[in-house]
C-alpha cells in the first residue's frame, strides 16, 4: 500500500523553492495493553478527581493552570492559550548549512521523509545531491500543531529526511553527572582497541537487530488466545561477577579468536578470579 502524506510543504534556500510532501518515517510497534476491571473484564474509563472535594470533575469544568509556586496557579483560558501558539506554516526556510557531523545525534527527535511534490523533482534531486557531495545538512524552522521546531534536512538513501531537533534547553548537560577522572593504562587501551577491531563492521545493518521483547509478547498473546498456560522463566540467581579489567579484555579477545600477545605482558590465567574487596585485600598484606 502506498504511503499517505501528512502534508505539503515548501523547502526554500536562497531563491530556490522546492515543493515537497511530508511522510512519517517511523512508527511505534509497541504493544498497547488496556486497563480492565479484574472482576468482569470490562474496560476502565479514566476520570479526573478533585483532590480537595473528592468528587469527579466533568470535562466542561476543567481549566488549565500553571503552578508558579507551591499550590499557587495562574489560570489560562483556551483562547489565551490559542493566542500563544505558533501559527502553522507550510514552509521550511533554510537558515544555514553545517557539516552533518557537527550535529550530535543526541539532538535528534522525530524523523520525517520528504518526497518531491509536483514540479519539484529536479530541485529536490539537486538539493539531495548537493548535500551528499558537500557532506552538509540544512538547518531551518518549521511550525506545526502550535509549536515551532528546529529541523535538519539530510540526505538519506535516494531522498531527504527532515529531522526534528531538540532545543538546547531540552538536552541536559552531561556535566551534571559525576564522572570520575581515572587513569587508563596503555596495555588496557591496546586490548580494548583489539577487541573493537575484531567486532568492527563497515556499515550498520538495522535488520540485524530485532525486538526480542516484542517477539516474546506476541508469542505469549497467541498462547493466551489459544488458551495455553504461560510458563514464566526463572530469574537468574546471584549478581554480576566482578572481574579484573585486563583479564576480562583478554578473555573477550580469546573468545572471538585469540588475541595477539602483548610484548612483556603476562599470560592470562585459566580462570577469572573475582575481585577482592579493598579492605580484605589490605588486611592480608
Amino acid at each position: 500500500m502506498a504511503a499517505r502524506s501528512l502534508s505539503s510543504l515548501t523547502v526554500s534556500f536562497g531563491l530556490v523553492a522546492i515543493p515537497v510532501k511530508l511522510y512519517t518515517a517511523t512508527s511505534s510497534r509497541s504493544f498497547a495493553f488496556n486497563l480492565l476491571h479484574k472482576g468482569c473484564g470490562s474496560r476502565l474509563r479514566q476520570q479526573y478527581l478533585c483532590a480537595k472535594e473528592n468528587v469527579v470533575v466533568p470535562s466542561e469544568d476543567i481549566v488549565k493552570g500553571y503552578e508558579f509556586a507551591k499550590d499557587q496557579y495562574v489560570i489560562f483560558t483556551p483562547d489565551e492559550l490559542k493566542a500563544l501558539e505558533e501559527a502553522g506554516s507550510r514552509a521550511v526556510e533554510v537558515a544555514e548549512f553545517v557539516p552533518i557531523e557537527s550535529v550530535d545525534p543526541i539532538y535528534f527527535d522525530k524523523a520525517y521523509y520528504l518526497a518531491p511534490d509536483k514540479g519539484g523533482a529536479k530541485a529536490y534531486a539537486l538539493l539531495a545531491r548537493a548535500l551528499r557531495d558537500t557532506q552538509r545538512c540544512a538547518l531551518g524552522r518549521w511550525a506545526s500543531h502550535g509549536k515551532q521546531h528546529v529541523v535538519l534536512l539530510r540526505p538519506f538513501a535516494d531522498g531527504l529526511v527532515m529531522q526534528q531537533l531538540l532545543y538546547a534547553a531540552d538536552v541536559r548537560s552531561i556535566g551534571e553527572l559525576e564522572i570520575p577522572d581515572v587513569e587508563v593504562k596503555e596495555a588496557e587501551l591496546e586490548l580494548a582497541r583489539q577487541l573493537i577491531a575484531q567486532q568492527s563492521t563497515e556499515t550498520f545493518d538495522p535488520g540485524a537487530y530485532t525486538d526480542a521483547v516484542r517477539a516474546r509478547i506476541e508469542a505469549a498473546v497467541e498462547k493466551k488466545i489459544e488458551g495455553q498456560e504461560i510458563t514464566l522463566p526463572e530469574a537468574p540467581a546471584g549478581g554480576a561477577q566482578v572481574i579484573d579489567l585486563m583479564e576480562a579484555l583478554r578473555l573477550s579477545l580469546e573468545k572471538r579468536g585469540a588475541a595477539e600477545p602483548l610484548a612483556g605482558a603476562r599470560k592470562p590465567p585459566k580462570k577469572v578470579a573475582a575481585a577482592r574487596p579493598a579492605g580484605r585485600a589490605a588486611a592480608k598484606k
